[in-house]
């Protein structure tokens, strides 16, 4: 069975409750890798003023604390398996989902592969496809 790095552990460690019971569910069954949590404000506007954010300090889900957001990736990681990062973000979604019915966490997950979550994969206009973040139902 898979488990974290020290580095995904630490990193998973500065999220939401939530977030983590999720991805602790997650490792077992599809091995990833944790790339960022909690995201501080140089950090932030580094990723803005790359494109790689929509946001600035303090305004991301990763810049609370705890992290409302997690950037996770399967590993290894191919930058370029848009199939794969779907695949991913497919058990990430349907294993949250399951743990909310089942009223083990208090939140749902929205991916940023699909951001208005209406499973069309292919309608954003940004895509942050390692970006998984907590939403209220």
């Amino acid at each position: 069975m898979p488990s974290y790095s020290e580095k995904s552990a630490f990193r998973l460690s500065t999220c939401h409750p939530d977030l983590q019971k999720v991805f602790q569910r997650v490792i077992r069954v599809f091995d990833h890798s944790v790339l960022c949590g909690h995201r501080g404000k140089d950090e932030q506007n580094r990723f803005f003023r790359q494109g790689k954010s929509k946001v600035r300090w303090p305004n991301g889900k990763h810049n609370s604390v705890p992290s409302m957001a997690v950037d996770a990736a399967p590993w290894p990681i191919d930058w370029h398996d848009r199939e794969r990062f779907s695949l991913f973000a497919g058990f990430v979604i349907g294993i949250a989902r399951e743990m909310y019915d089942d009223g083990e966490i208090d939140h749902l997950i929205r991916w940023g592969g699909d951001w208005d979550c209406d499973t069309e994969v292919t309608d954003n206009g940004f895509d942050d496809l390692p970006h998984f973040e907590l939403i209220n139902p």
